[in-house]
C-alpha cells in the first residue's frame, strides 16, 4: 500500500518511466475508452509525466488544470489505471495472472446465483492451476467449490463432498510445507546478506542446527513441482552459507532438472529457472572447475536467447547481474586480468542503465569483482576507483565479510599504486572501522597486519618479508573457512609476483596452464 504522497509520487513516475513505447500506446487506447474525454485530467497527467526527465510538480499545475489539492487523488488514480492498461496486455498475461482472472469471473458468476456456471469456470481452472503448480490458488478454488456444493443442491457426481475435502486437505498440507521451506530460504538468504559465510566449526554448528530444527517434516513423495523446488532452495542457501559448494552444486543441479523435466514451467517462473542456472555457475566458480564453468555458462547464455525465457525488464536485469558476474569469474578462474577495459566498460554502462531496478549489494559486488580485475591487470588508480564506490556507499544491505575485502584491497591498492603518503592514514581508519566489524576471517586479520607493518619496513627487507607472510598466508589455501578468500584475488600470488619480481597476472597464469596440463 502507497502511504503517503511522496511515496506515490516516486513510485508513479517510476511505473510511467518503466513502460516501453507499446506500453504508452496501449495505455493510451485504454484510457481514452475509460474516461470521460480524451482531455481527462489523468491523461494530461501522464502526457506530462512522459515528457519529463525529473519530477517536476509546478510544471504539471502550470501547464493543466489540474489543482494542487486534486492533484494526489489524479496520481493515485492514473497509478491505478496504467496497472489495469498492463494487466490487459497479452505480453505480461502470464498464466497465474489468466487463472487468477477467471477465478474472479467465477466468484462473479456465484453471486450472480449462477451456480453451475461457476462451478464449470472452477473445475477448467482448477486443473489449470494444478498442472502450473499455482496451488494456493487451487486452494481457493477448492474452497469456493465447497462453499458452492455446501449451500446449494448441484446435482454434482456422486463422492464429489469426499473428493473436495481430499483435494483440500492435500492441497493444505503442501501449501503448508511450501510455506515452512519459503520461509526458511528467506531467512538464511537474510543471514547471509548480514554475515556472508561461516568462519568457524561453531558458527557452522549453530547454521546446521537452526536449519534442521526448521526443516519441516516431509514425505518428499508427495512433493510436486513447487514443493521440490523450494527445498532445493533452502538446500542451496544452507550449503552456500556453510560452505559446502559440492552439495550447494548438488542441490543447484536438481533445481535446474525439475525445469528441464517441466518444460511448461520455465516461461511461467523464468526467474527461478534463471536463478538455478546462476547458482549452478556459482558453484562450480567455488569449486574451481573451470572447463564445467564455461561451458554451462554458455548454455546459460543460450537458455537466455530461446524463446522460453519471456522478454522483460526484470528478466533483463537479472540476465545482465548474473551474465556479466559470471563472464568476470571466468576470467578469475582463467586468470585473463588484462585487456579487460571493454568488458568493464560495458557492464559499467549496464549499472547505469538498470540503477533503479538492481539492489545495492549486487552492485556492490560488481564493483568489487571489477576492482579485483583491475588490482590484477596492474591499473591500481582504477581499482581504487571502484573500491572507493563501494566504501562511499553506506546501505545497511552490504554484507560485512564485502566491506571487510574492500578496505583491505584498498591498502593492498594503494601500496601497489606507491601512494604511501596516504598509506598510514588509511590503515588507521581501516583499523578503526574493522574493529567494530563482529566477525574477521583469520585471513582479513593476517592481511591487515601485514599491510599495516608495510610502512615500517625497509626496501632492502621488503622481500624477507613478502616471504614471511607468505608462509602464514599458505595455511589457509585449503582452510574450509578461510579458502575462499583467494578466488577473486590470488593473495598468494600476488606475494610470489613481489618475490620473483613478476606481475601477478603473469604468475596465476602459470598456475592455470600447469593445472590444465595435470
Amino acid at each position: 500500500m502507497i502511504k503517503n504522497n511522496n511515496e506515490l509520487t516516486d513510485n508513479l513516475f517510476a511505473l510511467v518511466k518503466s513502460l516501453t513505447a507499446s506500453e504508452k500506446r496501449q495505455f493510451t487506447v485504454y484510457a481514452g475508452r475509460v474516461a470521460v474525454n480524451s482531455e481527462s485530467k489523468f491523461i494530461s497527467l501522464f502526457k506530462i509525466l512522459c515528457a519529463q526527465a525529473k519530477y517536476d510538480e509546478a510544471a504539471i499545475l502550470n501547464s493543466t488544470d489540474i489543482t494542487k489539492q486534486q492533484l494526489s487523488n489524479i496520481k493515485s488514480h492514473l497509478y491505478t489505471q496504467i496497472l489495469t492498461s498492463l494487466r490487459l496486455n497479452p505480453a505480461v498475461r502470464s498464466v497465474p495472472l489468466q487463472i487468477r482472472e477467471q477465478l474472479d469471473f467465477a466468484m462473479i458468476l456465484y453471486r450472480k446465483g449462477l451456480y453451475q456456471q461457476s462451478l464449470k469456470v472452477l473445475d477448467k481452472i482448477k486443473s489449470l492451476a494444478l498442472l502450473y503448480e499455482e496451488k494456493i490458488t487451487g486452494y481457493e478454488i477448492v474452497d469456493l467449490e465447497k462453499i458452492i456444493e455446501s449451500q446449494y443442491i448441484t446435482r454434482s457426481r456422486p463422492n464429489r463432498a469426499d473428493l473436495l475435502i481430499e483435494q483440500a486437505n492435500e492441497l493444505s498440507h503442501l501449501n503448508s510445507v511450501a510455506n515452512v521451506l519459503s520461509n526458511l530460504t528467506l531467512h538464511l538468504y537474510n543471514l547471509f546478506l548480514k554475515n556472508g559465510y561461516v568462519r568457524t566449526p561453531q558458527e557452522k554448528e549453530e547454521v546446521s542446527a537452526h536449519f534442521f530444527a526448521n526443516l519441516p517434516p516431509y514425505d518428499e513423495q508427495r512433493f510436486g513441482f513447487r514443493e521440490k523446488l523450494w527445498h532445493c532452495q533452502a538446500y542451496v542457501w544452507y550449503s552456500f552459507i556453510i560452505q559446502d559448494f559440492v552439495s550447494c552444486y548438488k542441490y543447484a543441479s536438481r533445481w535446474v532438472a525439475l525445469f528441464d523435466k517441466a518444460p511448461h514451467l520455465i516461461a511461467v517462473h523464468p526467474v527461478f529457472y534463471i536463478k538455478g542456472n546462476h547458482y549452478v555457475l556459482e558453484s562450480l566458480f567455488y569449486l574451481n572447475r573451470t572447463k564445467q564453468f564455461e561451458a554451462a555458462l554458455d548454455n546459460f547464455e543460450a537458455i537466455l536467447a530461446s524463446t522460453d525465457i519471456p522478454e522483460d525488464d526484470n528478466i533483463m536485469v537479472l540476465s545482465f547481474l548474473y551474465v556479466y558476474s559470471n563472464k568476470l569469474n571466468l576470467r578469475f578462474m582463467k586468470a585473463e586480468y588484462t585487456n579487460g577495459d571493454e568488458l568493464l566498460d560495458t557492464i559499467n554502462k549496464k549499472i547505469e542503465r538498470y540503477r533503479d531496478k538492481v539492489d545495492d549489494h549486487h552492485i556492490m559486488i560488481l564493483y568489487y569483482k571489477m576492482a579485483c580485475l583491475y588490482f590484477g591487470d596492474r591499473k591500481y588508480d582504477k581499482c581504487i576507483y571502484f573500491l572507493k564506490k563501494i566504501m562511499d556507499n553506506k546501505s545497511t544491505q552490504l554484507r560485512e565479510d564485502l566491506v571487510c575485502f574492500t578496505m583491505i584491497l584498498n591498502l593492498a591498492a594503494h601500496y601497489e599504486a606507491g601512494q604511501d603518503y596516504r598509506l598510514e592514514a588509511l590503515i588507521k581508519s581501516t583499523r578503526v572501522f574493522l574493529s567494530k566489524m563482529n566477525h574477521l576471517h583469520e585471513v582479513q586479520k593476517a592481511l591487515m597486519a601485514f599491510l599495516g607493518s608495510l610502512p615500517q619496513i625497509s626496501p632492502l627487507q621488503l622481500k624477507d618479508e613478502f616471504r614471511r607472510f607468505h608462509g602464514i598466508l599458505s595455511q589457509f589455501e585449503n582452510h574450509p573457512f578461510e579458502r575462499r578468500a583467494f578466488l577473486y584475488l590470488d593473495l598468494l600470488s600476488w606475494l610470489e609476483g613481489h618475490i620473483n619480481d613478476e606481475p601477478i597476472a603473469t604468475v596465476i597464469a602459470r598456475k592455470v596452464a600447469a593445472k590444465q596440463k595435470v
